[in-house]
């Protein structure tokens, strides 16, 4: 017979005992509580009736003392009347499902009803002056009382009821002794059928679990394991299962090993690979800082000399002016002076002024990747007010008009952050529409499902807004979509993106061509860092030191912009 099969019969037999037992002690145990929540049910009852009696017995002694003075003022309160008859339904809804009991409580009813006809009829005789009627009305009511009649109902309800609770109390008792015995024999016969259950069981069975438990033994040690026990049954397939358990194991770890060897290579191809791209970048970044030096000796001199040129051309003006040349001619060469060579002077000037400030634009792009940041718990709540304070002149300027929500704190560099934040917002103050009251608002918004571990900010404006097309290439360097409404060399939004991933986070925008454009930066959680990372965080400050007034810091803030 297989294991299985011997022990589900070594189970079921006193499983079917014991369940038997279980219901009969689960049916004694719901026997007695329905007789308790029975007699707690006719305590309830008695204790309506007696609210209901109580009532009408104390009109009924105020009506007679009334009635002795002679007060033709006595008014039985409605209140008194509408308190008795909301419990009579309260004890119609206690006794629904006794008809008998219902029954009872309507004749309880009619006779409250019909006292308080009675007593409003005295009451009224009362009021009118009728003394003799009322004193008549009680030598009839010797006879025919109906407040006793009303007592006798509710003395009948009471006796009927207490019968009731008699008789629950009785089941209540037996059922509780049932309950005891049953509980009795199911540990008894528990007790008996895990002893002879046992006993079964391990006859025979335990040479061959130890021999079973040597093996799982030996295979987590990772020793080899001893031969397979004879036999057909769940032990034998179980010592089988640890055998071909054994050889996956040998075979894993053969695996692993080819595994980590080539984790090892590829470790090394990837480390080569980052050392070539950091030499690749410092080669780049030594490039850019070159060529950017070596343009700026000839913008120099361009500058320079187009300053002689100017020089020369005010002497030749005023030379041309005391010289005795014709009029016609010296007309000619003075047009020529001022619009020919003046023109041209002025685009000379211009196109150097701009190679200049692409060149700066450079430089500060390079020196982003090269800056390391002081990471530390940034209040982002403090960095944007001071942005908008610095900016107040050019909002003003704009009559626009800022709000910012509640802002969390982030994982970062300060300065860096402040100075995403001043490019952000001085863009969407540079590129509001003039044609409609400006608008820009600072908060943020949920993470999607899954990240936890990053804050995601928003600047959204109500400005001119961005070509759907134009959005791909929005934080390439050198991109410009308005170049006729603010000046600048198109760095700035691709300055936010790589100071942005350099924390971690990304940058996006959602753009509207005139409607708006909303700027989105996640940012890493103060509180996923611990604050020994703040301290071990290599000081270097990343842009200049930010000026203190109002006016220094706006002009600071300006310069990184586009």
């Amino acid at each position: 017979m297989r294991l299985t099969t011997k022990g589900l019969l070594l189970i079921a037999i006193p499983a079917i005992f014991e369940l038997a037992l279980l219901s009969g002690l689960v049916k004694a145990q719901s026997d007695a509580a329905q007789a308790e929540r029975w007699a707690i049910h006719s305590e309830d009852v008695l204790r309506q009736t007696t609210a209901i009696l109580d009532p009408v017995l104390g009109e009924s002694v105020a009506l007679r003392g009334a009635v002795l003075v002679n007060d033709a003022h006595f008014v039985t309160p409605v209140a008194v009347w509408m308190d008795v008859d909301r419990r009579i339904d309260q004890l119609a809804e206690l006794v629904a499902d006794n008809p008998a009991q219902v029954e009872r409580v309507v004749a309880v009813r009619q006779e409250v009803q019909a006292y308080r006809q009675w007593s409003d009829r005295v009451q009224d005789m009362l009021h009118s002056g009728r003394r003799r009627d009322v004193l008549e009305r009680f030598r009839d009511l010797a006879q025919s009382d109906v407040l006793d009649r009303f007592r006798a109902q509710v003395v009948a309800f009471q006796s009927e009821e207490r019968r009731l609770d008699t008789v629950r109390s009785s089941a209540a008792e037996a059922a509780r002794e049932r309950q005891q015995w049953l509980v009795v024999a199911a540990v008894l016969g528990s007790l008996l059928f895990v002893a002879l259950s046992v006993g079964l069981f391990t006859r025979g069975v335990r040479g061959r679990l130890v021999l079973l438990t040597d093996n799982a033994g030996r295979l987590a040690s990772n020793e080899p394991l001893a031969p397979i026990a004879p036999g057909r049954d769940e032990i034998a397939r179980l010592d089988l299962t640890l055998h071909d358990t054994s050889r996956r194991l040998l075979e894993a770890e053969r695996i692993q090993a080819r595994f980590q060897a080539d984790l090892a290579r590829r470790t090394g191809e990837l480390a080569r690979i980052n050392e070539t791209l950091r030499q690749q970048t410092q080669e780049n970044e030594m490039f850019i800082y070159s060529v950017s030096h070596d343009l700026r000796a000839p913008l120099v001199n361009l500058q320079g000399f187009s300053k002689e040129l100017i020089r020369a051309c005010d002497e030749l003006r005023a030379a041309v002016r005391e010289s005795s040349l014709a009029a016609e001619t010296r007309q000619r060469i003075e047009r020529v002076v001022d619009e020919d060579i003046g023109e041209a002077l002025h685009y000379l000037q211009t196109a150097v002024l701009r190679a200049s400030h692409i060149i700066d634009a450079l430089l500060r792009l390079s020196r982003v990747g090269r800056v390391e940041y002081r990471q530390q718990k940034v209040e982002v709540r403090d960095i944007v007010p001071r942005v908008i304070d610095a900016m107040q002149g050019s909002i003003r300027a704009r009559s626009a008009h800022v709000s910012v929500d509640e802002l969390p704190a982030v994982w970062g560099d300060p300065t860096a952050l402040e100075q995403v934040f001043a490019n952000l917002i001085g863009n969407a103050v540079n590129y509001l529409d003039p044609s409609r009251e400006g608008r820009i608002e600072i908060g943020t918004t949920p993470a999607p499902p899954g990240v936890h571990s990053l804050r995601i900010f928003y600047v959204r404006d109500n400005g001119l807004g961005i070509p759907a097309v134009a959005l791909p290439r929005l934080f390439n360097a050198f991109q410009r979509l308005h170049g006729n409404v603010a000046a600048g060399e198109g760095i700035g939004l691709a300055l936010v993106r790589r100071v942005v991933e350099r924390h971690g986070g990304r940058v996006w925008a959602e753009s509207k061509e005139g409607v708006g454009t909303t700027f989105y930066l996640s940012l890493p959680e103060a509180e996923k860092h611990s604050v020994a990372q703040s301290a071990d965080a290599v000081v270097v400050s990343q842009a200049p030191q930010v000026a203190q007034s109002r006016g220094h810091r706006e002009a600071h803030y300006l310069r990184a912009l586009d």
